[in-house]
C-alpha cells in the first residue's frame, strides 16, 4: 500500500529558500516504504504535476564504450573506431549525438580514444569516465580531453553501504576531486548514481548548489548527469520524489541552481522504462539524454541510441541533419563484423521489425504499404517493408520475399518462373491444403528457400570462410610494414617473423621471397611442423604463384582460395602481401600460410565469448 504522506518532510523541505548543507540521518534514508526489497518497489504520488518545460536545444550523448561495455565482451579497438565513426555519421553535420564516453584504463582503452581522435571528427566529442580519485584525472588530461565524467553516487545505499561513510565525508571527497579536475582544466561531468533512491533534498540538492558554487567561481561548465542506475524512474503525473522523473529534474534545475543546458539523463531499462523515462527527461528541461548502440548496458541494458534518434525527429518534427539510414548500417555492422544476433522483431534494427505476418495485415501492405508499416521504413531507415506469405500470395509474391529479403537487384533478381520458386510455391499450398490457418512467417519460409533455392544464401560455413579471408587479410595488413621486413636482412626479418608466428598459431609457414620469386628466409614454421619442412629449399621458384602473381601486379594483400597443403596435408589459405622500401618500390613478397581449421576454431571461440 502506498503510504501518500511519506514525501512530506522533502516537500516542506523544498520550499525552504536556502540549503545550508547536507541533512545527517540518524540512520541511513533507504525509502523502506517505497522500497521493501522483500516485495515489488512502489510508486509513492503527491498528486502535484509538474508542467512541460523543454530545453531550447535537445542533445543526445553516447555511453556505448563504456556503459555499454559492462554487458558484453569488450570491443576490439578497430570495431570501436568504426562503431564510433558510424554514430558521428548518424549524427549529422550538427553533432546532435553530442558526445561519446571512454573507459581510459587499459592500453586497449587509450588506443581506441587515439584512433577515434584521429578521425579528426569534431561530433561525438570523446570525453572519458573516472572514479572519485584524483590520480585517475591524470590519465583524462595526458589523453588530451576536455571532459571526463566522474562517479559520484548519491544514494545513502551507496554512501552508507558500499562506502562505509557519511554522506558529510562523502560530499567532501567528491568536491575534493571536482576541484582536482578544476584545477587540470577539465570539465567534470558529475554522475548522480542511484538518483532515484537518494534523499533528494537531503543530499543531492545540497551537494549540486556546491557544484554550483565552484561552477560560478571557476567559470568551468560543471555537469551533472542524472543517473537512473536501477531504472525505477517514473512519469506518472502525480508521482512523488524521489522515483518522479520530471521531479527531479526540475529539483536540480530550480533548487539545485543546474541549468537544463548542463544536465544528461542516463537510464536503464530494469521496469522497461528506459525509452520513456530519457525523453521526459527532455520535455521536463534536461538538456542531453544519454544512450548506446543497441542499447547494450549493464544488467537490462541503457536507453537505444537508435531509440532515440527516432524519438528525437519526432518530437522536434525534423532530423536536424541526422542520417537515419545509418542505423540499418549499425545493425549489419553488429551482425556481420562482431558475430551479434539481433533479436528479428526488435524494433528499427531488427530483420523483420517492419514485417506484417497476420493475413489481413498483409493483403493492405500489397495494396498500399502505408495502411500498416509505421512508416516509409526504406526511405527512412533504408529497410524496406516485408510481408509474410499465404497461400493467396502466388509465385510473384515469392519471388518478391525472396528478392527483398536478400536484397537482389536487377540481373540477380529471381524471376517469378524460377523453378525454385515454383517448388516453394507448392510447398505453400500444401501447408493450406493440410488446413494451415496462419500467414508462413520469414523464418519459416527462409528455411524452405534455402532447400530451394541454395545458391542464393550463404551458409554458416559459407560465413566461416568469409570471416576467415577477411581476418586474414586484416593480418596481413597488419604486419606488412614492418619496419625489419624493409631491410631484406635475414638475421632481421627471421626473428619478427617467428615472433609473429607464435602469436598467431594457426599460422603454419611463414616466408619471404624476392622479386624474382626466390626465398630469402628459411623456413619460418611451428616446432611440430619444422621436420615436414625441411626439404623446402631456398631456390626453389615461386613466380608462377598465385600468391605471388598477384600482390607484384596490382600491390595489394591478397587470400588466396582455399587448397590443401603438400607438405602438411591441412586445409589452408595463403595470405600475402608486397614489402615495399622507403621509396614504396615493391622489393619483396610476404607470405603465410594459415590453416583453415585452427582459425576456425579461434573464430568459434571468439564468437562464443561474445
Amino acid at each position: 500500500m502506498v503510504n501518500w504522506n511519506s514525501r512530506r518532510r522533502l516537500i516542506e523541505h523544498r520550499r525552504q529558500p536556502h540549503f545550508s548543507g547536507v541533512m545527517e540521518p540518524e540512520e541511513p534514508q533507504l525509502f523502506r516504504d517505497i522500497f521493501p526489497y522483500d516485495e515489488v518497489c512502489r510508486i509513492d504520488f503527491d498528486h502535484k504535476v509538474q508542467p512541460l518545460d523543454p530545453p531550447d536545444q535537445m542533445l543526445i550523448t553516447d555511453t556505448t564504450f563504456r556503459d555499454g561495455q559492462q554487458a558484453r565482451p569488450p570491443y576490439k579497438v578497430k570495431q570501436i573506431i568504426e562503431i564510433y565513426d558510424l554514430i558521428h555519421r548518424l549524427s549529422g553535420p550538427k553533432g546532435i549525438i553530442r558526445q561519446a564516453e571512454f573507459f581510459l584504463y587499459s592500453q586497449r582503452d587509450r588506443e581506441a580514444v587515439e584512433g577515434c581522435l584521429a578521425l579528426g571528427h569534431r561530433f561525438p566529442e570523446v570525453t572519458g569516465w573516472v572514479r572519485a580519485k584524483k590520480e585517475e584525472l591524470e590519465a583524462v588530461k595526458q589523453m588530451g580531453l576536455r571532459e571526463t565524467g566522474i562517479l559520484t553516487s548519491v544514494s545513502d545505499y551507496h554512501i552508507y553501504h558500499k562506502m562505509n561513510l557519511t554522506r558529510g565525508q562523502v560530499m567532501d571527497r567528491y568536491l575534493g576531486v571536482v576541484k582536482d579536475a578544476l584545477s587540470l582544466g577539465l570539465v567534470p561531468r558529475c554522475h548522480f548514481e542511484d538518483l532515484t533512491r537518494a534523499d533528494i533534498y537531503g543530499f543531492v540538492v545540497p551537494f549540486a548548489l556546491e557544484l554550483a558554487k565552484l561552477r560560478e567561481e571557476s567559470g568551468i561548465p560543471i555537469k551533472i548527469r542524472l543517473c537512473d542506475t536501477m531504472g525505477y524512474g517514473v512519469t506518472y503525473p502525480g508521482a512523488a520524489l524521489p522515483r518522479s522523473v520530471p521531479k527531479l529534474v526540475r529539483a536540480l534545475i530550480e533548487d539545485g541552481a543546474c541549468p537544463g543546458k548542463l544536465m544528461e539523463w542516463h537510464g536503464h531499462n530494469d521496469f522497461y522504462k528506459v525509452l520513456i523515462n530519457a525523453t521526459t527527461a527532455w520535455l521536463y528541461g534536461c538538456a542531453a539524454v544519454n544512450g548506446t548502440v543497441l542499447g547494450f548496458g549493464e544488467r537490462t541494458g541503457n536507453t537505444p541510441l537508435e531509440a532515440l534518434v527516432i524519438e528525437y525527429i519526432a518530437i522536434r518534427g525534423k532530423d536536424d541533419g541526422m542520417d537515419t539510414k545509418v542505423i540499418n548500417e549499425i545493425a549489419e555492422y553488429f551482425e556481420k563484423e562482431i558475430n551479434f544476433k539481433i533479436a528479428s522483431t526488435t524494433p528499427f534494427v531488427g530483420r523483420d521489425f517492419n514485417s506484417t505476418k497476420a493475413g489481413i495485415h498483409a493483403d493492405g501492405m500489397v495494396k498500399n504499404p502505408e495502411i500498416y508499416n509505421i512508416f516509409d521504413t526504406e526511405k527512412i531507415l533504408d529497410r524496406p517493408y516485408t510481408i509474410a506469405i499465404t497461400d493467396k500470395s502466388g509465385a510473384a509474391a515469392i519471388a518478391h520475399w525472396v528478392n527483398q529479403r536478400l536484397k537482389l537487384e536487377e540481373d540477380r533478381a529471381v524471376d517469378k518462373r524460377h523453378p525454385g520458386i515454383s517448388k516453394i510455391a507448392k510447398w505453400v499450398n500444401e501447408q493450406y491444403e493440410d488446413g494451415r490457418l496462419t500467414s508462413i512467417g520469414n523464418t519459416e519460409l527462409e528455411v524452405v528457400a534455402r532447400k530451394h533455392l541454395p545458391e542464393l544464401f550463404m551458409s554458416e560455413f559459407d560465413r566461416l570462410i568469409d570471416r576467415a579471408k577477411r581476418w586474414a587479410l586484416d593480418l596481413g595488413r597488419e604486419f606488412i610494414d614492418r619496419p625489419e621486413l624493409k631491410t631484406l636482412a635475414p638475421a632481421v626479418m627471421e626473428p619478427v617473423l617467428q615472433e609473429f608466428l607464435d602469436k598467431n598459431p594457426f599460422i603454419q609457414f611463414l616466408y619471404v621471397v624476392n622479386p624474382q620469386g626466390y626465398k630469402i628466409t628459411r623456413n619460418i614454421t611451428n616446432i611440430a611442423d619444422r621436420a615436414k619442412y625441411s626439404g623446402a629449399l631456398l631456390d626453389t621458384d615461386f613466380s608462377d604463384r598465385e600468391w605471388f602473381l598477384e600482390p607484384m601486379k596490382d600491390g595489394k594483400v591478397h587470400v588466396t582460395e582455399f587448397y590443401s597443403s603438400k607438405i602438411t596435408g591441412a586445409l589452408c589459405i595463403t595470405v600475402s602481401g608486397p614489402i615495399r622500401d622507403d621509396n614504396d618500390e615493391i622489393v619483396a613478397v610476404l607470405g603465410a600460410d594459415i590453416r583453415f581449421e585452427d582459425l576456425a576454431k579461434l573464430e568459434d571461440e571468439e564468437a562464443a565469448d561474445e
